[in-house]
């Protein structure tokens, strides 16, 4: 099967883009999500995060404390490394058993904003980039998480660049337009992935 890693910064529009890739029947599996599921109560990452890092990142009612762990690996890079020890791994078994879940189809989609960042790239067969220029960016996280252009900025600056992300890319969408223009740019890289998985198909 034809993997497509798709990553994007913060608020480029990778799960628009993904929805619009759903929508065509292509699986999706998202590493976000699976970083959530991950850390449900009772699972075990949870419990190798409240003994490797402490359980004041652990909720009363026995959720994790994204606000305080975020607040905390940001200004602490040995935490993050712990962190990431513990559920990269982990995340990358599941993906593997959701694309062996996936039957058939000729490729899969796999949601990966930090790919660049971590150097994700064996992970897939191509990279797709949501890409738009910085300043959207910042305004859009502005709006969506309803933080200062200070703030977004920052975690800009903590991310990969424009320049790395699209020198990594195999493709890029331009995702600065309308929902029409994005559809349209979708569907027509669904027609190129699916002759590229044909080719593949007929290698092998």
């Amino acid at each position: 099967m034809l993997k497509i890693g798709l990553t994007g910064g913060i608020a480029s529009g990778k799960t628009a883009v993904s929805n619009c890739f759903s929508r065509l029947g292509v699986p999706v599996i998202d590493t976000d999500i699976i970083s959530r599921e991950l850390v449900e109560p009772g699972r075990p990452a949870l419990e190798q995060i409240a003994a490797r890092l402490g359980r004041e990142f652990i909720a009363p009612d026995g959720s994790l404390d994204r606000p305080a762990l975020r607040r905390h690996i940001f200004s602490h890079p040995e935490a993050r490394a712990i962190l990431e020890g513990i559920l990269h791994p982990a995340i990358r078994q599941e993906v593997e058993r959701r694309l062996a879940e996936t039957g058939n189809a000729p490729y899969a989609l796999v949601v990966i904003p930090l790919l660049v960042e971590k150097r994700l790239q064996d992970m897939v067969d191509r990279v797709l980039l949501v890409d738009v220029p910085e300043a959207l960016q910042v305004q859009r996280v502005c709006q969506r998480d309803d933080i200062s252009p200070d703030e977004a900025e920052k975690i800009l600056l903590a991310q990969a660049s424009r320049q790395e992300r699209l020198h990594a890319a195999d493709e890029v969408i331009d995702n600065s337009f309308d929902l029409p223009a994005l559809d349209a740019r979708v569907e027509a890289l669904h027609e190129y992935y699916l002759s590229l998985a044909q080719r593949g198909t007929e290698k092998g």
